[in-house]
C-alpha cells in the first residue's frame, strides 16, 4: 500500500509494525524525531520515516485545552524564535514541527496529539499509557517512579495509579478524571476551563510562572490557577517565622512583605505581625550563603535604618534600590543587601542552618595582627603582624625610593606599615585583611587562610607571586591578594566607586572583551571585567626600570604612538594601558600583567628552597649581567643570588624553580 507523500518528494510505503526499520539507528520520525515504532510510513528511496499519527496530523488543530485560537502545524518555529521553541506541555526544547498559536502556545507535534486525545477521552489512542503497571508495587519504594511528576498537577506520582514511564505521559488517576469546566468560589464571574498552561501567566496562589502542564483558566480575566493549587492549605508554618501563615482567600493587589514584589494574587497572612506574603515566600530559607559574599545573609521582613547605613541601598545583582520596609537578604557586618528574588532566582546560593553561622563567625573573627600602640585618634600606629617577627610602624609619608609591599607585591605609595629593623612593608589595606575568609569563587565551601613565605602560582590570574596568598585547604586553591577583589570597591583606574553587576552584558571599558557580569560605575555607565577592575595605578615591569602608570585613555592623536612596546603590535587608544613617562613607552595592560612577566615577584625577598647551601635573594639585574651557574646564559631577568658575603652564586629563577611553578 502506498500513501500520499505528506510533503515528501517520493511515495511512502505503509508498515503496520515498522519491523523492517525499527532496529536501524537512523530510523527516526522526520516530524517528531522519536525512534520509529508501531504503524508508520517509510520511503524506499531515502531515509525518510513518519509515524502514522504524525503523518496524519491535521494542519490546523482546534485543541480543547486551548480554546481561544486554533493551533497551526508549522515545519519550523516562526520568526523571532531563534530556531527553537519550548513546548508548553512537557517543557522540553524543540526545533522542528510544532503546533503554534500567536498567544505563545507551542507544542511538540506528539504532545499536541497526546493531550488532544486525553482531553477528548479518546481511550483507543491512550492504550498503554493511562494504566497501572502491575510489575511495580506502590507499597514499596521505587526511585524511578518517585522521581516522576504528574503532568497535570506536578505532584509526585508515587502512591498513585496511572503512569507511563516510557512515553513521558505521567498522570494520577484523579487527574485523568478532571472536569473540563469548574465553578470556583474565588472566581464566581465565569467558569474556569481546563487549559494547557501559558508561559508567564502566574497562578493566583503560588505565583509561579514556570510550570508547564495543565491549569484552570479564565482568559477573559487573565485568571489562572494550577491544579495543585485548587485546594491550598489553610495554614502553613514557615521556616524563618515564629507564627503560622493563614490563607486569606481573596485575590487582591498587595506588596509581599517577604520579597517586596507587588502582585495581584491570593496572599497568606500573619495577623500577629501584620504581614502579607506570597505562598512561595513562606518557604524562603532564613539564612543563605550567596555566591559573591563571604558572610551569611539573613532574611528580614524589614530593616531598621540608622546613620551608619547607606542612604541609597542598591541590590548587588540588579543594582536597583532595595526597599528596606519589605523583605530582603542582609549582612549587618558589611551592609550588603539583596532583593529576595535576585538572591534566589539562580543557582548561586545555598541554605545555611543556624548552627553553621557560629562556625562562620568563629572562622572570620580571628585578626591577623595585634595592636601594640594607638595614637590619640585611636588609630593603630604600632602593630605586631602574624607574618613578621618585628613590630610594624604606621607611616603616611610618600617614599622617594621604590618600595614594594610584602603582601600584594605592588608599589608602596602611601599609608603603609613598615619594619624599622628590616626592609618589610605592608599597605594599610593589606594589614587589615583577615587571617581567614570565605572567597566567593571558591566552590568547596572551606575557609581560606592567609599565608606568607613561599612562591606560588595564583589560580585566578596565573602569575607567579612571592607575596601573601590565601590558601584553601579543601581544594588547594591559591589566590594572591590582588585577586581577592571585594564586591564594592574604589577602582584605582577610575574616579568613582564600582560595584559587581552579575547581569551585565557587553564589552569591558578597559580591554574591550565581551563580558557576562562585570564591575560597573552607575555614574559613568562603564563596565569593567574582573582583570581590569583590579589593575594597580602603578606597576613595575621587567623591561623598564621605572614605574609604569595606568592610563584610561590615550590623548595622543598621532597613530604611530598607538603601539605596544612589549608585544610590538598595535594598541587601541580607547582601552586602558600602561605608560612610562620617562621612557615615553606604552604597553597593553594585559602585556604588562601577562603570565610569565614576574610582575608579582618582590625583589629582595629570601628564597630558601633551592639546592644551594646558603639563602638566596630574588633580584632583577639591570646593568650588570653575570652568567647563570646552571645554564651559563647571562642573568638579564629574574634571578636568585646568594646572600652570603663572598659567594658569587647566581642563577636564573626559571632554572631552579620547582616544576609546578614553571608555567609562570
Amino acid at each position: 500500500m502506498e500513501s500520499p507523500q505528506f510533503g515528501h518528494e517520493h511515495p511512502l510505503a505503509f508498515d503496520q509494525d515498522a519491523s523492517s526499520h525499527q532496529q536501524s539507528e537512523a530510523a527516526h520520525c522526520s516530524r517528531c524525531g522519536d525512534v520509529m515504532s508501531g504503524p508508520s510510513f517509510r520511503c524506499a528511496e531515502c531515509e525518510f520515516y513518519l509515524h502514522k499519527e504524525c503523518a496524519e496530523a491535521p494542519l490546523q488543530l482546534n485543541h480543547p485545552l486551548h480554546r481561544d485560537h486554533p493551533l497551526r502545524l508549522l515545519s519550523n518555529p516562526p520568526a523571532g524564535y531563534e530556531g527553537s521553541f519550548i513546548c508548553n506541555f512537557c517543557g522540553e526544547k524543540g526545533e522542528r514541527f510544532l503546533y503554534h498559536c500567536s498567544c505563545k502556545m507551542d507544542l511538540h507535534i506528539k504532545c499536541a496529539l497526546l493531550t488532544f486525545n486525553f482531553a477528548q477521552k479518546n481511550s483507543e489512542h491512550l492504550q498503554g499509557i493511562a494504566y497501572k503497571d502491575p510489575s511495580i508495587s506502590t507499597q514499596t519504594s521505587n526511585k524511578e517512579l518517585e522521581s516522576c511528576k504528574c503532568f497535570a498537577c506536578w505532584e509526585p506520582l508515587f502512591d498513585y495509579a496511572y503512569y507511563s514511564l516510557d512515553r513521558g505521559f505521567n498522570l494520577h488517576k484523579k487527574c485523568l478524571e478532571l472536569s473540563s469546566e469548574i465553578d470556583h468560589p474565588h472566581h464566581y464571574e465565569h467558569l474556569l476551563l481546563l487549559q494547557l498552561s501559558v508561559r508567564k501567566l502566574p497562578c493566583i496562589i503560588c505565583y509561579d510562572t514556570t510550570r508547564y502542564g495543565l491549569c484552570y483558566c479564565c482568559s477573559l480575566c487573565s485568571f489562572t490557577i494550577h491544579i495543585a493549587c485548587l485546594s491550598p492549605p489553610s495554614t502553613i508554618q514557615g521556616k524563618g517565622h515564629q507564627h503560622p501563615f493563614t490563607l486569606f482567600f481573596r485575590q487582591m493587589p498587595f506588596t509581599c512583605d517577604a520579597c517586596g514584589v507587588h502582585g495581584n494574587s491570593v496572599p497568606y497572612m500573619c495577623s500577629n505581625c501584620n504581614l502579607l506574603v506570597h505562598k512561595k515566600c513562606i518557604s524562603l530559607p532564613p539564612i543563605i550563603k550567596f555566591c559573591v559574599h563571604e558572610h551569611p545573609l539573613f532574611h528580614s521582613y524589614s530593616i531598621r535604618r540608622d546613620d551608619s547605613m547607606p542612604r541609597n541601598w542598591d541590590c548587588i545583582v540588579c543594582l536597583e534600590e532595595v526597599n528596606t520596609k519589605h523583605g530582603s537578604y542582609y549582612c549587618s557586618e558589611c551592609h550588603f543587601i539583596l532583593h529576595v528574588n535576585c538572591a534566589t532566582e539562580a543557582d548561586v546560593y545555598s541554605e545555611i542552618e543556624p548552627v553553621q553561622v557560629s562556625n562562620y563567625n568563629r572562622v572570620l573573627s580571628e585578626d591577623s595582627y595585634i595592636v601594640m600602640e594607638r595614637n590619640e585618634g585611636e588609630e593603630a600606629i604600632m602593630i605586631k603582624h602574624f607574618t613578621h617577627e618585628h613590630n610594624l610602624i604606621l607611616c603616611d609619608k610618600i617614599l622617594e625610593d621604590n618600595e614594594f609591599c610584602d603582601g600584594c607585591t605592588l608599589p608602596v605609595l602611601n599609608s603603609f606599615y613598615h619594619c624599622l629593623e628590616c626592609s618589610f612593608f605592608l599597605h594599610k589595606k593589606c594589614v587589615e585583611l583577615p587571617k581567614n575568609k570565605f572567597f566567593w569563587f571558591d566552590d568547596c565551601g572551606e575557609p581560606l587562610t592567609l599565608i606568607a613565605g613561599c612562591v606560588f602560582i595564583c589560580n585566578s590570574c596565573g602569575c607567579a607571586c612571592n607575596g601573601f596568598r590565601y590558601k584553601c585547604h579543601g581544594c588547594e586553591l591559591h589566590c594572591c591578594l590582588g585577586c581577592i577583589t571585594p564586591l564594592t570597591l574604589t577602582c584605582e583606574g577610575h574616579e568613582h566607586p564600582v560595584s559587581l553587576f552579575l547581569r551585565y552584558g557587553g564589552p569591558c571599558t578597559g580591554c574591550g572583551e565581551e563580558q557576562t557580569g562585570a564591575f560597573i560605575c552607575k555614574t559613568c555607565e562603564i563596565g569593567l571585567c574582573f582583570n581590569c577592575v583590579k589593575l594597580p595605578s602603578k606597576l613595575q615591569h621587567k623591561y623598564d626600570e621605572h614605574l609604569l602608570t595606568l592610563k584610561c585613555e590615550d590623548n595622543n592623536t598621532y597613530p604611530e604612538s598607538h603601539f605596544c612596546d612589549i608585544c610590538e603590535e598595535d594598541r587601541n587608544p580607547s582601552y586602558w594601558f600602561y605608560r612610562c613617562a620617562t621612557c615615553d613607552t606604552s604597553a597593553h595592560s594585559g602585556c604588562v600583567l601577562g603570565v610569565g612577566n614576574y610582575s608579582k615577584i618582590k625583589c629582595g625577598k629570601i628564597y630558601r628552597e633551592g639546592k644551594h647551601s646558603h639563602p638566596l635573594r630574588f633580584v632583577k639585574k639591570k646593568y650588570y649581567y653575570p652568567e647563570c651557574f646552571e645554564c651559563g646564559v647571562p642573568c638579564r631577568r629574574l634571578a636568585l643570588e646568594c646572600t652570603e658575603p663572598g659567594c658569587e652564586y647566581i642563577v636564573h629563577w626559571k632554572c631552579v624553580c620547582p616544576h609546578d611553578l614553571r608555567e609562570a
